[in-house]
């Protein structure tokens, strides 16, 4: 299906995305930083601080993804979950769905602001700077709902790692890792067949991946060593940008829907076609972090880290300022430097 492309208005919602006063938390409702609603919050604000166990850490080095378990408490994936029907029921009055009623949404974050939450959610966020440092924001998100095949899709050779060019334009062996993702799930994806994600663990380390020959019936067979993510409903998983992964088919009875943020350094440009209105109420009640993380920055340099001013690291970026007062900047891991 061809990209949906994010067309956003001087308010970074349309009004047909946009929840109703019913629905949109009131200020008494935010807390002091103005990060998230009372609904439901039970994590505390220094979780999402938290480093990551050195368990968590190996495992992802090894495997190139790691899944993680309620991420999202029952109460939060609902809410998830209307903000994506909310955005499905708008692009399918703009006749923009794909086949068998598909969707595939860039910019997912602008899109409603029940997903604002998701930026810096304390069992996945760690996970993201935990690997990649303070100097990173959101430059591609997407909302992907997949019905259940009505036929099974003609044979394709879908393997691939993210990146785009930059899997082409550098000769590095293996390439860098540049970005993560972190996928929500909020259909229950626990039984093999259902759209599931595939991957292929510790491929992150290759540049290239053989492709397996047609059978018989044209299906191209899975790569040795191929595993479906399976998982609950509030589950998310993150991976390295250079795993190799694929889509399955959905052949059961349940809607896939799922949510992906990719996270990636400052100083790399947009993926999605967005436009912020920073004039606006909702971006005036985020806190400096989640501006940080939607590609805020308080002058060029600061994107590099550093302030033409000093030209020493720029303290006042809020993820390095927050973990430096934790005491999580890290010389030896020169991403935390």
């Amino acid at each position: 299906m061809t990209d949906t492309l994010n067309q956003v208005a001087a308010d970074p919602f349309t009004q047909a995305d946009r929840p109703t006063d019913e629905d949109r938390p009131t200020p008494e409702d935010r807390s002091a930083q103005g990060d998230r609603s009372a609904q439901g919050d039970r994590f505390a604000q220094a979780d999402r601080f938290a480093p990551i166990d050195a368990d968590s850490r190996r495992a992802f080095a090894e495997q190139g993804y790691l899944l993680v378990r309620n991420a999202l408490d029952e109460e939060a994936r609902a809410r998830i979950e209307a903000a994506v029907d909310r955005v499905y029921e708008s692009e399918g009055r703009a006749g923009r769905l794909g086949d068998n009623g598909s969707m595939h949404v860039l910019g997912a974050v602008f899109r409603d602001e029940a997903f604002t939450e998701l930026l810096d959610l304390p069992t996945t966020f760690p996970h993201l700077w935990g690997h990649l440092g303070w100097n990173i924001y959101v430059h591609h998100s997407h909302i992907d709902v997949n019905p259940p095949a009505l036929e099974r899709p003609a044979p394709k050779w879908s393997w691939h790692q993210d990146g785009y060019r930059q899997n082409a334009d550098l000769e590095m062996e293996p390439r860098p890792m540049f970005s993560m993702k972190v996928a929500y799930v909020l259909s229950d994806l626990a039984d093999e067949g259902r759209g599931g994600t595939l991957v292929l663990p510790g491929s992150q380390h290759s540049n290239t991946l053989e492709r397996t020959e047609p059978g018989p019936d044209g299906e191209y067979p899975r790569p040795p060593g191929t595993v479906e993510i399976t998982a609950n409903p509030g589950d998310a998983f993150v991976f390295d940008r250079r795993l190799w992964h694929s889509r399955s088919p959905n052949q059961s009875a349940i809607t896939r829907k799922m949510v992906f943020l990719c996270y990636t350094y400052r100083w790399i440009r947009w993926r999605d076609d967005v436009s912020i209105d920073r004039h606006s109420a909702w971006w005036r009640s985020l806190s400096p972090l989640r501006r940080q993380l939607l590609g805020d920055g308080d002058e060029a340099a600061s994107h590099f880290g550093f302030t033409l001013e000093s030209g020493v690291w720029d303290d006042a970026i809020p993820l390095r300022a927050e973990l430096k007062q934790r005491g999580h900047l890290d010389r030896s891991r020169h991403f935390l430097r």
